[in-house]
């Protein structure tokens, strides 16, 4: 599998000597930028002309797109070598990186599975435990196979019966995975390889013979992470088989753009199988009875349970032939359903556990319970329930924060979650539900005193009215000078929940008099599915708007000062980056996008981009291309504006956001820059959207938080600027 093809050292050298104007003038903070070649290549959207001079960069193979990243990479770290901060970033992020981390344990056959990183291994080693309390084996031990982290161990599950142990693997974390099957007993693999498995789970059967996948059909040769998905399909691999002998179990021809998933009940007595037309929370619901669970009828016919596609379906359990479904169905806030499958008309559902003022962000079936985890004003709270909705109290936490996690068996009275803030390094507790106590499995014990900091939860008022929560931490009896280096984290869409959590790299800022500041803005979950839609689609706007606030909050009520501020994130986060520092330039002194959706015009013709145009909308659409148009990063740069110190990080393996979004906006940028403030790039070789080994990880946030310093004045111990 191919990515972006970056240079050798000699053909780099070779470069820069035929680009001249590439080369870094050490005298000042001003860059010479490369200079690419623009094509002529205008689109027609419903009338409105738009240029886009570098299309050219979305040939991921081609000697061009490789000529100019190479030269980009050393321009950028040819800068960052100049800044002596750097250093103080790099050492200062490994010595707080530098203890163990754990994951929550997966419990089968009566042993724990669970995946730990001692301190700095490249990739999390996988344990087992016969017991809690028994000492742990290692199952698979990525830094062993792969000692370059050239593949990334993306997800694993155990057979049921405890004597296979099913992992994925992925070239430099792609999505696309391929999947093993080991042996436990003997340590070794079995001959099966699973390929072009992508968005999907592992699901076992009972009986521990095989699992189900969804996997695509194969893409075009030296296409694969960046050709547009379609035809996703629900497979039955039996292990210790071929894959060509897998049984195909479900397909939507007529939907071939759509989601498939499929998971088995605990029982072993249901495949349970989702569709979902893009990325929000609204799917359809089918199933198939396997019959005897010991010996499964994997071909049994898939039946219809819910096809309204009108609301979230989301299976939870099961007791017996009733399913526990989260829906938001007629409630934004989201409640739990019981559904019976021999009667599965609307009319016959019940309602468990009913939406309330607070919105249900995750709820698990475990020890016969549901336990059900609310968001108070951002903050976590896990309440229990009995299967007929009876309420039986909640669980303490260890204190204000979020519950990063929740896992347990059905069958198991006992409950794992994992609890963090933004001064509480994340730790895996064991709840009992007999003794109603926590107790931590592999405590954290990081090399940091963070007793030091405290977080505070404010709110901004946004551009329409609306009061928008957000999370500031900062040393204990911080003084509001105007004068404090703050960071504003950010992400707002799809739902998702920008929880306050503990973050390895921050106390290296904290440390240095920096504030750190995580915004709630709407498009998210935070406040249920009315929060979110109020920032999806014609209403995105709203989301930047909101980002905006916080930070003039902060101006205003002097935390910080123009000049001192600087705003990260990635994904959809880097999206909400580079919009609002093109409609903003003067409220910020730094921008990190990270891996983001930059051309928001043809975003939807790459990977699996289409399943985001039920979230941000398409340009094909007339009603909807006005509003893309209008905040679109890549489409709203305008010539000598002084933009923020604008520093961009991506992959070449990211085959979700394709890093052509992230090279055409660095171009447009450096092209149309202001002033002398930087516009650099950062492409990792062998990493994806989210993957990075440890290593690479501590040295990509070293560069970006010695890049923001640098910026900010800010001034490390001993007075190295």
């Amino acid at each position: 599998m191919k990515g972006v093809r970056l240079l050798t050292t000699a053909a780099v050298i070779a470069v820069l000597v035929a680009a001249t104007s590439a080369v870094v003038n050490v005298q000042s903070t001003t860059l010479a930028y490369p200079t690419p070649r623009k094509g002529d290549v205008v689109d027609d959207y419903h009338g409105t002309k738009v240029a886009d001079p570098y299309r050219w960069m979305e040939d991921l193979d081609s000697k061009d797109v490789a000529d100019w990243v190479a030269v980009q990479n050393t321009l950028t770290f040819g800068y960052l070598e100049r800044l002596p901060i750097r250093q103080h970033f790099f050492t200062r992020i490994h010595q707080l990186w530098n203890y163990p981390k754990t994951g929550i344990p997966t419990r089968e056959a009566g042993r724990y599975f669970y995946s730990q990183n001692s301190g700095e291994q490249k990739q999390s080693t996988v344990y087992v435990r016969a017991s809690l309390t028994a000492p742990p084996r290692a199952v698979i031990e990525p830094d062993v196979m792969w000692p370059k982290a050239d593949m990334a161990l993306s997800q694993w599950s155990p057979s049921p019966d405890g004597k296979l142990f099913a992992y994925c693997v992925s070239e430099g974390g792609a999505d696309w995975q391929t999947v093993h099957v080991r042996d436990l007993a003997t340590g070794k693999d079995l001959a099966d390889e699973v390929t072009w498995m992508r968005f999907s789970g592992l699901a076992w059967t009972k009986d521990g013979k095989g699992f189900f996948y969804s996997r695509y059909p194969e893409p075009p040769k030296g296409k694969a992470l960046e050709a547009a998905l379609s035809g996703q399909a629900l497979y039955y691999h039996r292990a210790g088989t071929p894959q060509s002998s897998d049984t195909l179990i479900y397909e939507r021809k007529d939907l071939p753009t759509w989601f498939i998933g499929g998971g088995v009940t605990e029982d072993g007595k249901y495949l349970l199988v989702t569709m979902a037309k893009g990325s929000d929370n609204n799917n359809r619901l089918y199933y198939a009875d396997l019959g005897d669970p010991m010996q499964p009828a994997v071909g049994a016919p898939i039946k219809p349970l819910v096809e309204a596609d009108d609301a979230e379906y989301a299976p939870i359990g099961n007791a017996g032939s009733v399913l526990f479904l989260r829906s938001d169905k007629a409630a934004p806030n989201r409640k739990v359903i019981a559904l019976d499958i021999h009667d599965p008309e609307p009319s016959a559902w019940k309602t468990i556990v009913p939406e309330r003022k607070e919105s249900i962000e995750n709820i698990a079936l475990i020890g016969e319970r549901l336990v059900a985890q609310y968001l108070v004003e951002v903050q976590s709270r896990l309440s229990l329930y009995g299967l007929d909705g009876t309420a039986q109290g909640g669980i303490t936490l260890p204190g204000d924060g979020s519950v990063a996690g929740i896992g347990g068996r059905q069958d198991t009275p006992e409950i794992f979650y994992a609890f963090t803030s933004p001064v509480y390094p994340t730790t895996i507790f064991r709840y009992d539900l007999k003794t109603r106590q926590s107790t931590p499995f592999e405590a954290a014990k990081p090399p940091v005193d963070v007793s030091q900091y405290e977080t505070t939860q404010l709110f901004a008022t946004s551009k329409d009215g609306t009061r928008v929560p957000f999370f500031l931490t900062a040393r204990k009896g911080l003084q509001k000078t105007g004068n404090n280096p703050t960071m504003i984290y950010g992400y707002g869409g799809f739902s998702i929940v920008t929880l306050p959590t503990y973050r390895t790299d921050v106390p290296a800022w904290l440390e240095l008099g920096g504030i750190w500041v995580t915004a709630n803005m709407r498009g998210g979950g935070e406040y249920g599915e009315a929060w979110h839609k109020a920032g999806m689609l014609d209403k995105k706007q709203n989301v930047f708007d909101d980002f905006i606030a916080v930070a003039e909050y902060l101006v205003k009520e002097k935390y910080t000062s123009p000049a001192k501020l600087g705003i990260m994130g990635g994904s959809n986060g880097g999206l909400l980056v580079g919009a609002v520092e093109e409609q903003r330039p003067d409220l910020y002194a730094v921008a990190l996008p990270a891996v983001g959706v930059m051309d928001m015009l043809r975003y939807d013709k790459f990977t699996g981009g289409r399943a985001w145009v039920t979230e941000y909308g398409s340009s094909s659409d007339a009603k909807q291309f006005p509003f893309l148009i209008k905040y679109s990063p890549l489409q709203n740069v305008k010539p000598g504006v002084c933009y923020p110190a604008t520093f961009v990080t991506t992959a070449d393996h990211d085959d979700r956001v394709v890093p052509s979004h992230s090279f055409k906006f660095t171009a447009t940028l450096q092209a149309a820059q202001g002033c002398s403030k930087p516009v650099v790039i950062r492409v990792e070789t062998l990493g994806s959207h989210g993957f990075r080994p440890t290593d690479k990880r501590i040295a990509e946030l070293a560069d970006l938080w010695a890049f923001a310093a640098a910026q900010m004045g800010v001034t490390a111990p001993g007075g190295t600027r």
